[in-house]
């Protein structure tokens, strides 16, 4: 059965896809493609790890195809943002390499350097990779008004250099990234203070009551891992997580219709619309026997539901105390898909 969500849809997450090899070659996607339409394509995907899965794939073009890369993140410590050709179990993985010169370079060497700048314990990473058998390398960095925020990996895996018209062409389209990388973290900046705002905000009301500290930053964190379990993604687990993190906000004038009052709070936040919908019906039961409008079933919005399962869950403890109210007051699907995410951590 697929899940019911909002507006009528259905909550699947897009993947972006990646090749288990090369890319097609450069007839397949052409050299001089507009770039302002790549970045168009880019912007629709707004996470940085997003932008570099396509930057990836439209530098291997200009490359000529045959190519597989990496995408670098430098938030924090460096770490693999985007992967192509290459395994995917190398996402989020931290490694040091080539690119910390924050130039662009041709590395005849292939994956040498790569080895050499990251401790023995992730050589087998690398070799399950196949990156030792790495010839030629292309080091692009991205860069945004002087900061140095990510860079792609290019490794040709066919006979053949890169010549000094397409490291050009490359070079060029990075540029082009940068100031689109540059916003979005400035985006996410601006995500990260709205979250540590909220749950500073929580946590003070949560400390007039010593049981409940740390109450909503657990609800969130299992409604999170149900959200995923169920193929939410970028903004629909960022409301999730609002939601989630709030549920609990009306109590601030006691208990008795704290789900109406916290929902009244967010009320002509339009950005928190549907986390508003999540805070004023998590006190719905899956029979209609719930308030405050004794919506039943599927009726009651995703949000809310998935907020219902995590909150029993983290006052039980237990899913199997929680399976005990499936099909009562929380919906059975959800309470299996927390059987599932919570048997694999």
């Amino acid at each position: 059965m697929t899940w019911p969500i909002l507006h009528s849809k259905v909550f699947k997450r897009k993947s972006v896809p990646t090749p288990s090899g090369s890319v097609p070659p450069a007839s397949a996607v052409s050299a001089e493609a507009d770039v302002s339409r790549v970045l168009g394509d880019l912007l629709a995907k707004p996470t940085q790890e997003s932008v570099l899965d396509g930057s990836l794939l439209h530098a291997a073009a200009l490359l000529g195809g045959q190519i597989r890369g990496l995408g670098i993140l430098r938030r924090g410590p460096d770490r693999v943002g985007a992967v192509m050709g290459y395994p995917r179990e190398l996402l989020g993985v931290s490694l040091s390499g080539p690119w910390s010169a924050g130039r662009m370079r041709l590395l005849e060497g292939g994956a040498r350097e790569l080895y050499e700048s990251n401790g023995p314990e992730l050589a087998p990473l690398l070799d399950n990779a196949g990156m030792r058998a790495v010839g030629l390398s292309l080091v692009v960095p991205i860069m945004d008004r002087g900061r140095h925020l990510g860079a792609l990996l290019l490794d040709r895996i066919a006979e053949g250099g890169i010549a000094p018209q397409q490291q050009e062409a490359v070079g060029r389209f990075a540029q082009a990234v940068g100031p689109l990388m540059g916003l979005i973290e400035g985006r996410e900046d601006w995500r990260q203070a709205a979250r540590q705002i909220t749950a500073t905000v929580v946590e003070a009301l949560e400390s007039r009551d010593f049981d409940a500290l740390g109450h909503a930053r657990s609800v969130a964190e299992v409604a999170t891992r149900l959200g995923r379990g169920i193929g939410l993604a970028g903004r629909e687990l960022d409301e999730l997580w609002y939601a989630a993190t709030l549920h609990d906000l009306g109590k601030i004038q006691g208990e008795s219709g704290h789900a109406l009052v916290g929902a009244n709070m967010l009320h002509g936040v339009p950005a928190l619309g549907e986390a508003e919908r999540g805070v004023r019906h998590h006190h719905e039961r899956w029979d209609g026997q719930g308030e405050p409008d004794r919506l039943e079933g599927e009726d009651i919005p995703l949000y809310a539901r998935l907020v219902a399962v995590a909150n029993a869950y983290v006052r039980l403890g237990d899913v199997k105390r929680v399976q005990a109210q499936s099909g009562k007051a929380l919906d059975p699907r959800l309470v299996g898909v927390l059987e599932k995410v919570e048997g694999q951590k």
